[in-house]
């Protein structure tokens, strides 16, 4: 073990060979914190003798713990085997099971993702005929959530007016409708686990005997819930070693608390503090340029990061005339960057808002560049896919409404809605769920088959089919009962049109038995958790072969080579919704922090003087205020010109450079002369949402037509031709 503390720098090997007790390492960006968390685990049992099944790591995602379990194995070899290494939610999942008879739900219950929890909500709406515009799902389940992370049930909600006092009684049926469904949502999995911990202190107090040593990452990104769970199976050996950077808190939006650093220290008395400032990754210009936003924030630890690279070239700020230049600009950096022998997977495009990459993915087509979206529409997320793993988690769990409703007629065997409710109503006469009624019916000589009519006929044909799927489960690997459904419904038919989106979809099933084979000796309960458990970066491969687009929040725990963060504009960044709390405001300055710190040797700024909105019109922009942070001897003020239109290629104005940073002034690039317009002065136009209008000049810039339309009670408008949808009177 000696040798191996040779290869860490001094700050790394104090925070390895800490002694045992509370430890918060601060891990400044690229400083080697999930090297030192892997140090310290091998550290635990090769130079403390801790037996491994005593160590229980935490981490954010499946990746990071694969990734984490394989440099241990490689360290120390078989003496890592039995390690409690996962994510919270993976970790409690296992408690939970081993721990079912004190639950609600049974131990086959099934984990409900976003989708699951808002067509159940939905269904919750309808059934007590509240209307979704006034009761948005995702509104009410995100209250519900916060009041989760907060360890509030139901019955404490607390009620201030006539709406919250409907979201607590929805919360309550929300509850009561999972149990039905032997269904929990990921925040169910933390409070249960800390009501296990709190209603029967024997179960605490045998994991938290049996945990000697507790290592958690990112603990900046840990919520209230997360928390009370890591005190519990610490209260007894007291050795919970963390290790984070509030100055990377950037999920405050799903919980996140950074402050359970001060509750750390509170409730761990003399906790040993130890600081990573060398980094590995950035070179020192984006390390100061990173340093000079951070610091503006209060409440936090000052670090100083250093690197011993080189100091690296200065940040490049550009300034473009309108959101689809600023696309354009950075696409044929990227171009040129690869013209001139760049890997492509060296390059990384950065936004607040999904919405922003829109006019990316045009530009990047239209220069016919491949390019990757993290985090878009994710693999398990297609409707194919998902419709299958229905299937499979109705099988394992036929109490599971949710994916009953979504698969019974799937592909169409004619139970329409009348059918489907027919049998909820059984089931609620009978006192079961759906799924256990449908099972029934296939009893001989059940009465409720008869009473259903036609339907029974139709929902005994599903019945057959969900029982023998049941029994292929008992008696067969994983891929067979996946074979057996895909069969049975004829899903490749239903599936392949003959169009390419056809072809793709069933490709995408074809990849979804590769993951299938992969969990053949491990069974559909080990499967289907793993599903509902995966993250958008649990499925980025490592080596990517294009540029890659991806917000800001999704930036985190990556690094490229080659950094664009675009739309460094007010009301873009900081947020519009996070401008008026300090705060709110304070998590977007470590947004940028995040952004700015995953660049290793180049980093690009980029803002637009105009955007467009929703309705096509122009909307002139403010310079981000965290742009003024930036000392200018760090950044490279050339501007970049007016593009050719023909190739959008580069080309540089020397007379462009100005006395006061560019960022700081307003400047109109020419734009090209008008060709032929397809709208005339004079001509009557009808939007759809300011009504009639007379057209008062239209003229073409940016490849594009912008007419302005007098709209009677709304004014001038200037609109882009091809969103507006207008419509010639």
């Amino acid at each position: 073990m000696e040798d191996l503390l040779k290869r860490l720098n001094p700050q790394q090997q104090l925070a390895v060979a800490a002694p045992p007790g509370p430890t918060i390492v601060l891990a400044g960006p690229g400083s080697g914190k999930t090297r030192v968390l892997t140090y310290r685990i091998a550290y635990l049992i090769s130079v403390l003798n801790i037996p491994a099944y005593n160590i229980l790591a935490v981490t954010f995602t499946n990746k990071a713990a694969r990734q984490m379990g394989e440099r241990v194995t490689q360290l120390i070899g078989p003496h890592a085997e039995g390690i409690w290494l996962g994510t919270f939610h993976a970790i409690c999942g296992r408690i939970l099971r081993r721990e079912a008879d004190l639950l609600p739900v049974n131990k086959n219950f099934v984990i409900f993702d976003a989708d699951d929890q808002e067509a159940l909500m939905k269904q919750i709406l309808k059934d007590n005929n509240l209307d979704e515009k006034l009761y948005r799902p995702a509104s009410v389940l995100a209250a519900i959530s916060n009041a989760k992370n907060d360890l509030v049930g139901p019955e404490n909600y607390p009620v201030r007016d006539f709406r919250e006092e409907q979201v607590k009684r929805l919360y309550a049926l929300y509850q009561q409708r999972l149990v039905q469904n032997n269904a929990m949502d990921f925040d169910d999995m933390l409070v249960y686990t800390n009501q296990l911990f709190e209603n029967y202190p024997v179960v605490r107090d045998t994991y938290a005997h049996k945990f000697e040593h507790i290592l958690v990452d990112e603990f900046q990104d840990t919520n209230y819930s997360q928390y009370a769970i890591l005190r519990n199976l610490a209260r007894i050996h007291k050795n919970l070693y963390v290790v984070g950077d509030e100055d990377q808190s950037i999920y405050r939006w799903r919980g996140a608390d950074y402050r359970n650093l001060d509750r750390f220290k509170n409730d761990f008395k003399n906790a040993e503090v130890i600081l990573l400032e060398q980094n590995y990754r950035s070179t020192q210009t984006i390390l100061d340029c990173a340093m000079a936003v951070i610091d503006q924030n209060l409440n936090r630890t000052r670090k100083h990061l250093f690197t011993q690279a080189q100091t690296g070239e200065k940040i490049r700020l550009v300034v473009a005339e309108d959101d689809r230049e600023e696309a354009y600009l950075v696409v044929n950096d990227i171009q040129d960057g690869i013209r001139e022998g760049c890997n492509p997977s060296e390059f990384a495009i950065m936004y607040r808002t999904n919405a922003q990459s829109r006019v990316l993915e045009e530009a990047f087509r239209r220069e016919g560049i491949s390019y990757r979206l993290v985090g878009a529409q994710r693999f398990y997320g297609r409707k194919e896919v998902r419709d299958v793993i229905a299937f499979m988690r109705l099988v394992y769990n036929p109490m599971d409404e949710v994916s009953l409703r979504r698969v019974i007629n799937l592909p169409p065997r004619g139970i329409g809605g009348k059918t489907i409710e027919s049998l909820a109503e059984l089931a609620q006469s009978k006192g079961l769920s759906m799924g256990e009624t449908l099972l029934e019916l296939t009893r001989p000589e059940n009465p409720d088959l008869a009473a259903l009519g036609r339907a029974g006929e139709k929902l005994l044909r599903f019945a057959n089919l969900l029982v023998s799927w049941r029994q292929v489960a008992q008696d067969n690997t994983l891929s067979i009962l996946f074979d057996r459904i895909v069969a049975d419904t004829e899903f490749e038919s239903y599936i392949q049109d003959k169009s390419d989106e056809g072809a793709d979809r069933w490709e995408n099933l074809l990849e979804l038995r590769a993951v299938v084979m992969e969990y053949e000796t491990r069974g559909l309960q080990d499967f289907l958790e793993a599903m509902a458990l995966v993250a958008d970066q649990d499925t980025l491969p490592d080596e990517l072969d294009t540029p890659t687009m991806l917000t800001l929040h999704a930036a985190k725990g990556l690094e490229f080579d080659r950094v664009y963060i675009v739309g460094l504009d007010e009301m873009l960044l900081p947020h519009s919704r996070s401008r008026d709390e300090e705060e709110d405001l304070a998590e977007e300055r470590r947004l940028l922090y995040v952004g700015i710190t995953r660049a290793r040797k180049k980093l690009t700024l980029t803002r637009a003087l105009r955007r467009r909105s929703p309705y096509g019109t122009y909307e002139d922009t403010i310079a981000s205020r965290f742009l003024k942070d930036l000392p200018n001897s760090l950044v490279k003020q050339d501007i970049y010109a007016q593009p050719r239109r023909s190739t959008f290629a580069r080309e540089w104005d020397q007379q462009s450079r100005w006395e006061t940073p560019a960022w700081q002034r307003n400047t109109q690039v020419p734009l090209d002369k008008p060709a032929k317009t397809r709208y005339k002065s004079g001509m009557q136009v009808r939007h759809p949402t300011y009504g009639r209008g007379v057209v008062k000049s239209s003229k073409l810039e940016h490849g594009d037509e912008t007419v302005e339309v007098y709209f009677e009670g709304h004014g001038l408008k200037a609109l882009i031709a091809s969103l507006a949808k207008l419509e010639i009177l």
